[in-house]
């Protein structure tokens, strides 16, 4: 099982709750690729997100300072 360095990836952000969402968000998107594609994989959709972000191959939104 891969150990996810929650402090590394939440390195930059300044929201929790767009992470976890952005995380949650991607997972469903890989996921439904799969379905569409009928592709089976070992890993699993959250873990491929979390390693997107972690690569900085997609960009989370994060609220301005005044919307937090």
């Amino acid at each position: 099982m891969n150990r996810i360095d929650v402090d590394e990836l939440f390195a930059g952000k300044q929201s929790k709750y767009a992470l976890v969402v952005g995380v949650s968000k991607r997972a469903r998107q890989i996921t439904q690729a799969f379905e569409e594609e009928g592709t089976i994989v070992e890993e699993k959709p959250v873990l491929l997100a979390i390693e997107e972000i972690k690569n900085h191959e997609i960009n989370l939104l994060e609220p301005e300072d005044d919307e937090i």
